[in-house]
């Protein structure tokens, strides 16, 4: 409570000054002013001032008014302290249902795994190099988390292709490749429609990461930008492990030569911006294959 008249600021500054203090914008304020002074009372409400007393002071009213003004702010708190605990039960169960989203990612990239052993390390790789890519790229912060969650599940859609052409030692026969292809679309299949942006992430992805920068991949055949920024990332990422690591129907490539295809394919296969953002990490691409070999 304060006076309007006082000796070393008038009772309009006080408050001003008094609700830019941190934590008093809700505090409870009473001005005392004389009866006639309306235009003040309109400037102190403008300023902050919750009630008024008018001189001379009425003990009754006084008393009335300051009660009214600590159960409000009793209310206030109570009502802050209800939504703070609101908002932690919703940060729990939130953290609760990402690590159950999670924990689906992580089995469905498993799924495909376990049909072909050769792409368990390949799937950590190939995530975190997709990361790097969007990193690079000056993507968001929470892009690049989404490309690290969701790149895992480029290649669920293999779920359905039977073992005699996935774990084929070699050359797949034309008529062998075309169902092997089909691992795109069935991929998206799987995850489309989901409310979980991780899985619509890896739907897309699914979809286009076999699609190439001059419109000569597959499923779609699209080119250019027209293929989502997703599948030109992962595109990078998944052709570049694949050619580093040890397969049925062949032995790896070294950095160097699977660094080479990459530039050679630039603008071809693969999108410019990509690659360029890829081999801007070089350093970072050799520190990712040692942490997880094969």
């Amino acid at each position: 409570m304060h006076d309007y008249m006082m000796p070393e600021m008038d009772g309009m500054q006080f408050i001003r000054k008094f609700r830019f203090m941190p934590g008093q914008e809700r505090i409870p304020v009473l001005m005392v002013t004389a009866n006639d002074q309306k235009d003040i009372r309109y400037e102190a409400l403008e300023n902050g001032a919750s009630d008024f007393l008018n001189k001379p002071i009425d003990r009754i009213e006084f008393s009335a008014r300051v009660r009214n003004m600590l159960q409000l702010r009793s209310a206030q708190k109570q009502l802050a302290d209800r939504a703070m605990h609101l908002m932690v039960m919703v940060e729990e169960q939130t953290q609760e249902i990402r690590g159950r989203e999670q924990e689906l990612i992580y089995r469905l990239s498993r799924a495909a795994e376990f049909r072909d052993p050769d792409t368990g390390a390949h799937i950590k790789r190939m995530a975190r190099y997709s990361q790097l890519i969007a990193e690079r790229l000056n993507l968001d912060k929470g892009f690049q988390k989404l490309v690290l969650e969701a790149a895992p599940l480029h290649d669920v859609g293999k779920i359905g292709i039977q073992d005699y052409i996935l774990l084929k030692p070699g050359k797949l026969t034309d008529e062998e490749f075309e169902i092997m292809k089909s691992h795109s679309s069935l991929g998206y299949e799987l995850l489309k429609d989901s409310a979980s942006e991780v899985l619509m992430a890896g739907a897309e992805i699914a979809l286009h990461h076999h699609e190439k920068f001059d419109g000569s991949g597959y499923p779609g055949h699209l080119s250019g930008e027209s293929i989502p920024i997703l599948g030109r990332i992962v595109a990078v990422a998944d052709v570049f492990d694949a050619l580093t690591s040890v397969r049925p129907y062949k032995s790896a490539w070294s950095m160097e030569d699977a660094r080479q295809n990459l530039e050679d394919g630039s603008g071809k296969h693969f999108d410019p911006l990509c690659v360029d953002a890829f081999l801007s990490g070089w350093d970072e691409v050799f520190n990712i294959r040692r942490q997880f070999e094969d």
